[in-house]
């Protein structure tokens, strides 16, 4: 079975016609969907889920409290030792994007946590498919070169954060010679 891997930004709180027609996509083809805790896009998703009585969802909790689990559908707690805070969720995302064939992601454009998210993917051989609020649109995301080229378009802060140059300098400059899996809802 086909999994989804969908995540977000916590700035995205409202899911307009393009993200619920995407998520529909993975509705009508009955995909496992596994998704984070996290208030914003994560609890959007989670939200319309829900309304669409879709009940093919794992949510990833990181530790032994979930935050937001709007379905009460089933769960899957990361633990990670020593790890606290943003490092905790980092390795909850990075367990779910290591179970998933491709990815959702909806980006502002600036949050880390996103975007780590769509190199975590990338490393993997899997694409994303991000939701870019600034353009509000959806952009493939399959090799370095799309990921050089979506950070390029962003704002230039973002851009040149220590963050970004450093997912520029491992990622970006040392492409997997792996051929990418191709996914088509």
């Amino acid at each position: 079975m086909t999994t989804a891997f969908l995540s977000g930004s916590r700035t995205i709180s409202r899911l307009n016609h393009l993200i619920r027609n995407r998520l529909q996509d993975i509705i009508d083809h009955n995909l496992r969907t596994l998704i984070g805790d996290a208030n914003g896009a994560d609890k959007a998703m989670q939200s319309h889920l829900f309304e669409q009585k879709y009940t093919n969802v794992l949510i990833f909790c990181a530790g032994d409290r979930c935050r937001n689990n709007i379905g009460s559908w089933p769960i899957e707690s990361i633990h990670a030792p020593n790890c606290t805070g943003r490092a905790l969720h980092t390795q909850r995302d990075a367990a779910m994007s290591a179970r998933a064939d491709f990815g959702v992601v909806l980006w502002d454009g600036s949050s880390k946590g996103s975007l780590n998210n769509i190199f975590e993917l990338l490393k993997r051989n899997k694409r994303s498919e991000v939701y870019f609020a600034p353009r509000k649109t959806f952009i493939d995301i399959a090799t370095p070169a799309d990921a050089k080229t979506l950070l390029q378009s962003c704002a230039p802060k973002a851009s040149r954060s220590p963050y970004a140059s450093n997912h520029q300098r491992h990622h970006l400059q040392n492409p997997s010679s792996a051929a990418q899996r191709a996914f088509s809802l």
